[in-house]
């Protein structure tokens, strides 16, 4: 069967499953979209046409596999302030001339798919971020929460409106009429059902979302009063609007200001805004796909650029992708894009079909729903979670939020990136370490050839200035492949990198690859969280409070309970014993540090640095060595791949020993030592076999003890057990071949 038919056959078989996902989303989307509307100040009709229009050509031209569009949360704010700013006072007008700015931001939005601005939120401080969604969720609140006890025409600021929340409450009690007081108990009953709802234990009540269960709820309320014979007791004002043709009355846009500075900056709010939240939910939902495939964030760009310009042309709102609805989506089995596009259907079915219904929804129904996913955004528990990252990370928070609140979204994201930017060159003392190396290449990768990892190495500094440059080379390793990620030559390393890896680790661990982080145990955190800016430490302080050790650190300690041994991260000067090697005959070592030993010390493991070339030649090169005391004493020799360091142990005046019968050893293998007769002895059968059975060590004798080290970087904990059998067996072996 060729790829294409199988493709199609699979297709066909899980369309039950992407219908039946399709219909429960649009169960959720379908108050969501009149919400987001109304709460944006635009009819309740154009969240709806944002939804459809997005379903149907994001699903068709997008590059993801899982994903709902339609209005997304982010956005409110932006579109509140935009149809009252540009329509000064007349929100309808406002609303025309916002469409056109939304038709201009699907343009743009275009353009940074074609130009591969796919990468635009790895720009963004991750604390920054979760401040601007609080503003958001503060924004959303702030305005639905008047709305949801009764109250329609509040208006006035973020800040005016949640210091008049009191007020209003109080309202109902002094100058109280009973359509509010209708009104405030279907939203408060409403705000009860949807902050209860996930504690209800009955799986068919599940079927239905909670935000659906609020809508037939309202809708029967009304029923009961006509099956009575009463009038109902909200007029129009209460209810949503839906016109009585919704074809007939589409509105189209204004682009008579387009030229304006007003206009021009809502551009330019609506892309950074929607761009932000499509991408950050993209890479969300990627990593709920359970064939964990990864989206082509580019491509979607494009199809939502489209998408989002042809809903602004007929009336809707801006097209995003939405991470809730998404998460809805992917927890009810589908599979493809297919399940965007029955969301989309269903909701036009619901629109034609049910229009009466739709009329009788109560406004306070749904801005209960906008309330509770405005308090989710803005929960005090966000605030906890940075906090506990880093005492930095809360200033970089409220200075984005509060920016946001008495400003706007693009003032408060812009605050939040400079304020990032000035705790890093505080944190570091140098305004010059991000200043002369952001343009320089600070990334290397290769493959190894011996163990077939792929290595890389990150130089001078990992912010979120230069995160997509190490998120360039991640992309392209394959996801089932071992990837070790050196930091080691780094001196600041902060928060949104941090967090952005945890990401990279978990999507390589499903897929059976793996990501390994070393060379952050010199490098102090001021808490034990693991997504904490790491920044180099003095020598004195090297490893010497445990509750900030690295993962590495901690897997070491693990390691050393198994075996019995003992772990000490904290550094050591006595390195003396080293120099009894030819390999260190030129290097000087300073310290060693993360010392891992029995209980006789005969195998002691640790980190080093030392100094290679010197001048302008200098390089400071980091490694992971073992070292093991001999029972008896063997002759001095080294050993080491042919041609590797042929020059050096050709300076110390030894020469390559050829082994009798050993044709492979001798071509594979550069062995030198003191005494040619003794070594010859030395290296039995077994000890040749087992040495060319293994991966290349450099491997030293200075008569009484070993040394083997691998790579001239630091090893990860996987290679580090490797290494340490390797050295048991070699020094079994050598003490066979002396005793015998």
């Amino acid at each position: 069967m060729t790829a294409k038919k199988h493709n199609n056959s699979n297709f066909i078989a899980t369309l039950p499953k992407n219908l039946f996902s399709g219909f429960v989303v649009s169960l959720i989307a379908l108050p969501l979209g009149l919400g987001l509307a109304l709460a944006s100040e635009a009819p309740p009709i154009s969240g709806i046409i944002a939804a459809v229009v997005g379903g149907i050509v994001v699903s068709i031209l997008g590059g993801s596999n899982v994903t709902i569009t339609g209005p997304g949360n982010g956005l409110v704010i932006v579109l509140l302030g935009a149809i009252t700013t540009l329509g000064v006072g007349d929100l309808y007008a406002g609303y025309l001339f916002t469409l056109a700015a939304i038709v201009f931001s699907g343009i743009l939005m275009l353009l940074l798919g074609f130009l591969k601005m796919g990468r635009l939120a790895d720009f963004f401080p991750a604390s920054a971020i979760e401040g601007m969604l609080a503003a958001i969720g503060l924004g959303i609140l702030a305005k639905q929460f008047h709305i949801m006890i009764g109250h329609n025409n509040e208006h006035g600021s973020i800040i005016l409106l949640l210091l008049q929340i009191p007020e209003g409450i109080m309202a109902l009690y002094q100058n109280y009429h009973i359509e509010e007081l209708i009104a405030a108990a279907i939203g408060v009953i409403a705000l009860l059902i949807m902050a209860n709802y996930s504690k209800i234990r009955n799986k068919y009540l599940h079927l239905i979302p909670a935000p659906m269960w609020i809508l037939i709820l309202s809708v029967g309320f009304s029923y009961i009063f006509v099956s009575l014979g009463l009038p109902y007791p909200l007029q129009e004002e209460f209810l949503v609007n839906i016109p009585d043709n919704v074809l007939s009355n589409l509105a189209f846009p204004d682009f008579s200001k387009a030229l304006d500075l007003d206009f021009i900056t809502t551009v330019f709010a609506i892309t950074l805004i929607a761009s932000i939240e499509s991408l950050l939910s993209i890479k969300a939902v990627d990593k709920l796909d359970p064939e964990r495939r990864r989206s082509n964030v580019n491509k979607d760009l494009k199809a939502l650029g489209l998408a989002t310009s042809l809903s602004g042309l007929v009336g809707g709102l801006n097209v995003v992708t939405v991470i809730a609805r998404s998460s809805v989506n992917v927890n009810n089995g589908a599979t493809n894009r297919s399940a965007n596009i029955f969301h989309a259907l269903f909701l036009v079915i619901f629109v034609l079909l049910f229009q009466d219904q739709l009329r009788r929804i109560p406004l306070a129904a749904l801005a209960a729903i906008l309330v509770f996913t405005g308090y989710k955004l803005a929960t005090p528990k966000n605030l906890q979670k940075v906090a506990r990252i880093g005492k930095e990370q809360i200033i970089i928070f409220l200075a984005t939020l509060l920016t946001t609140l008495f400003t706007n979204l693009i003032s408060g994201i812009a605050m939040g990136i400079l304020v990032t930017f000035i705790i890093h060159v505080v944190l570091n003392r140098s305004l010059s370490l991000f200043i002369n190396h952001l343009t320089k290449p600070n990334i290397l990768m290769f493959k190894e050839k011996d163990a077939g990892n792929y290595y890389i190495s990150v130089k001078y500094f990992a912010t979120f200035l230069n995160f997509y440059k190490l998120k360039n080379k991640l992309d392209i390793i394959p996801e089932n492949e071992s990837v070790i990620l050196d930091f080691s030559n780094c001196s600041f390393v902060d928060h949104t990198v941090m967090e952005g890896l945890e990401n990279y680790v978990d999507t390589f661990t499903k897929k059976e690859g793996s990501i390994e982080i070393i060379g952050l145990d010199k490098h102090g955190a001021d808490s034990k969280h693991p997504f904490a800016i790491r920044k180099i430490l003095p020598f004195n302080k090297l490893g010497s409070i445990e509750k900030y050790f690295t993962k590495r650190q901690r897997l070491l300690k693990t390691m050393a309970k198994e075996y019995q041994w003992s772990y000490e991260p904290k550094r050591s000067d006595k390195t003396k014993f080293l120099n009894k090697f030819i390999f260190f005959k030129n290097r000087r070592v300073p310290y060693f540090y993360n010392s891992f030993y029995d209980n006789t010390k005969t195998f002691h493991m640790f980190d080093v640095e030392f100094n290679e070339g010197e001048f302008i030649a200098k390089e400071v090169v980091k490694t992971t060595i073992l070292h093991i005391k001999l029972k008896h004493k063997i002759p001095v020799f080294s050993l080491d791949k042919e041609g590797l360091l042929d020059f050096v142990y050709g300076m110390a005046g030894f020469k390559d020993i050829e082994l009798e019968n050993h044709q492979d050893f001798n071509k594979r293998f550069f062995l030198s030592g003191e005494n040619t007769e003794d070594i010859h002895d030395l290296f039995t059968n077994e000890l040749i076999l087992f040495l060319e059975s293994n991966p290349y060590y450099h491997i030293e004798t200075n008569g009484t003890s070993i040394l083997i080290l691998k790579k001239e970087r630091l090893l990860s904990v996987k290679e580090i057990k490797a290494m340490l059998y390797f050295g048991k067996q070699l020094n079994q072996l050598l003490c066979d071949s002396v005793t015998v």
